[in-house]
């Protein structure tokens, strides 16, 4: 199965944008303070823009993109999305046009919008206060680009689609080299699930390629009966993609950390990711990272986590300027 694994995504494109493998470091002081060994991986590290997690997406995305004769991108989420941001501003770099769709009206240029500007992206407002708003409003744009000889790569939000979840079943397999060498390695990954792309990749990864590790899911977004299926969707689908079936894959989503709603910073969430920035010099964003650790110090306060773990640092620093959510 290795082999199949490795000569499946081998044959997929891949445009090489971050700068890889990043680094797994131990949080030795957030370590001793939790009495449990913790260890972050830094994809706040990958080396394009600010950094994050849909850095490793965008690679699979972009490269077919870039094989369908595509000439402009087009994407949506919220005023502040790291993930539209990423896409913009690696789009360019590949010579696509990067149009975004953001749902609501029109707010200050702050964090990822004053960054938007910056790049020239055209930005549109769907006027609707539903998330889900962007969706259709994303098609629309691509019809009517396609209407004035455009050739649009279209791509939902957060890039959750099974050439974007490759991404993160590549990184499954650096990761599993990393954990490989450690005499005590840990036994579980935490990280935010918002769109699912990552977590279906790691999933996947995790499914064909064992392990030490359990990926553990924290929903940021979504009800967890809603993201489960949609991970599960997205890794049966990535499979797929190179040959390698991924069949019942296990999903483990965590609920109860959103808070007030997506995309609003929690009370729990700010106190984790400030107990992170003091003891490990590591900011997380407000809108996954922070609620993500928020519900793993529960975990290993309680008990329930009492062996190694590790958790993604998934990015989003241009957040942390701007109020409001992605």
């Amino acid at each position: 199965m290795t082999r199949a694994v490795h000569t499946g995504l081998a044959g997929i494109a891949r445009v090489e944008l971050a700068t890889l493998p990043t680094p797994l470091q131990p949080a030795a002081r957030l370590s001793d303070s939790l009495g449990v060994p913790v260890w972050f991986k830094r994809d706040d590290l990958t080396g394009i823009g600010l950094g994050g997690n849909k850095v490793r997406t965008l690679e699979f995305l972009l490269a077919d993109a870039l094989g369908q004769d595509c000439d402009c991108l087009v994407t949506g989420a919220g005023p502040q999305s790291n993930w539209t941001m990423l896409a913009a501003l690696t789009a360019i770099r590949c010579g696509l046009e990067p149009f975004v769709v953001c749902y609501g009206d029109p707010v200050p240029d702050r964090g990822n919008l004053l960054l938007h500007r910056s790049l020239g992206t055209r930005v549109h407002f769907t006027g609707d206060p539903e998330r889900s708003s962007v969706d259709d409003a994303i098609d629309q744009l691509a019809a009517e680009l396609r209407g004035v000889g455009r050739r649009p790569y279209v791509v939902p939000r957060g890039g959750a689609t099974p050439v974007g979840a490759l991404g993160y079943l590549r990184a499954h397999i650096e990761l599993r080299t990393q954990l490989s060498s450690l005499p005590e390695p840990p036994t579980a990954l935490w990280l935010a699930a918002g769109s699912g792309g990552t977590c279906a990749g790691l999933v996947a990864g995790s499914a064909l390629l064992p392990a030490a590790y359990d990926v553990v899911g924290v929903t940021v977004s979504r009800p967890v009966p809603e993201i489960t299926a949609q991970v599960s969707r997205l890794a049966t689908a990535a499979g797929e993609l190179i040959g390698a079936p991924v069949t019942d894959p296990a999903v483990e989503i965590r609920g109860g950390w959103i808070g007030s709603g997506y995309g609003t910073p929690s009370p729990e969430g700010e106190r984790a990711a400030a107990l992170v920035a003091r003891n490990e010099s590591v900011f997380l964003d407000p809108v996954f990272g922070a609620k993500a650790m928020a519900a793993l110090l529960d975990a290993c306060r309680s008990g329930e986590v009492a062996g190694p773990v590790a958790f993604l640092v998934s990015g989003g620093a241009p957040t942390l300027f701007a109020a409001g959510g992605s």
